[in-house]
């Protein structure tokens, strides 16, 4: 009799655990395997045939000058919707901290309208940071499957891209063991994979901001960028000349600006002009010429050495000269 009542217990719990592993499975977003991810990527976007009009949309790792400057490369239309280190979530709710003063300027556009409109055959999107808190407490994927569903719903044939941004330069897991790490593990495992799992939702290309800073960097610091010497050289200084440990200055903001030219375009940087105007009107700090000829070709390296950008190889005829 023991016996019989011990296998009913047993039998009544593994059929309580099968019960908890299908209500796990069934609330558990389900993300796409490594392979499934990858194999996204295996065709490579064809080059637009001109100026493609872009919306931003993101915080202060865009701000207003980057997008500008791009404008200025590329010659294209292009509006934005800001906050101070907004999330998505916050975005789709209408819940942005500094909402009015980061877009009182003329190419302010909401949100919603822009990705309802069908105005934008680009649409770039980014997260706030600390990623693994946005992950965590403000549900990334969610809410970037749910833009792209939206500026798709109005416009089928968008071309739709995450911003991978950096975390602070004193992060204390180090700032390039950061960038390392993260776009596989957090930016592509947490955010990407689980977003592009879900229904509507399609394929999201990156733009590798992080991995170029990290690229940049590196390249800087081993003396291989004229009249730039350390990864401070690319970021503003704050009250009293502290450095700024997360946003760029104008150096940050240029090379942010040709890493979305060669992503969207899918032309290599090289040659493009490098004085530029601020969103402003007022002139930018201009780096040297041989200082942003090394900048283009390091984004060139990363953009087209990542198959997530859905940019191919360097070819004949596709660097900026020959446009």
């Amino acid at each position: 009799m023991v016996q019989v009542r011990m296998l009913g217990w047993i039998v009544a719990g593994l059929a309580a655990l099968a019960c908890i592993v299908l209500v796990w499975r069934m609330t558990t977003p389900r993300a796409l395997s490594p392979a499934e991810f990858a194999g996204r990527y295996m065709q490579s976007l064809p080059p637009p045939a001109g100026p493609l009009a872009t919306y931003h949309l993101g915080h202060s790792l865009v701000g207003r000058d980057m997008p500008a400057m791009l404008a200025q490369l590329a010659g294209h239309d292009h509006a934005s919707q800001l906050g101070w280190g907004a999330t998505l979530k916050g975005h789709w709710e209408g819940d942005v901290p500094g909402m009015v003063e980061e877009n009182a300027h003329p190419r302010f556009r909401p949100a919603d309208q822009a990705a309802d409109s069908g105005d934008y055959p680009v649409a770039v999107l980014t997260e706030m940071v600390e990623l693994r808190d946005a992950v965590r407490f403000f549900d990334s994927p969610r809410y970037l499957a749910n833009w792209v569903r939206r500026f798709r719903a109005a416009r089928p044939d968008a071309r739709i891209y995450l911003y991978e941004t950096w975390h602070p330069l004193n992060d204390p897991e180090g700032w390039l063991n950061r960038l390392d790490a993260d776009l596989p593990r957090l930016w592509e495992a947490e955010v990407l994979r689980p977003a592009m799992a879900e229904a509507g939702v399609g394929t999201i290309h990156v733009i590798p901001g992080g991995q170029v800073m990290a690229a940049a960097v590196r390249t800087i610091e081993a003396g291989q960028v004229p009249g730039l010497s350390r990864r401070e050289d690319l970021f503003a200084t704050g009250p009293g000349g502290a450095p700024d440990q997360i946003h760029f200055n104008d150096a940050g903001a240029y090379l942010m600006a040709l890493t979305h030219f060669a992503v969207i375009y899918h032309r290599s940087p090289e040659g493009l002009p490098h004085a530029l105007m601020r969103a402003d009107g007022t002139p930018a700090t201009a780096l040297t010429p041989e200082a942003a000829l090394a900048l283009q070709r390091i984004v060139w390296k990363v953009v087209t050495g990542y198959a997530a950008t859905g940019v191919a190889g360097d070819t004949a005829g596709n660097r900026a000269g020959n446009r």
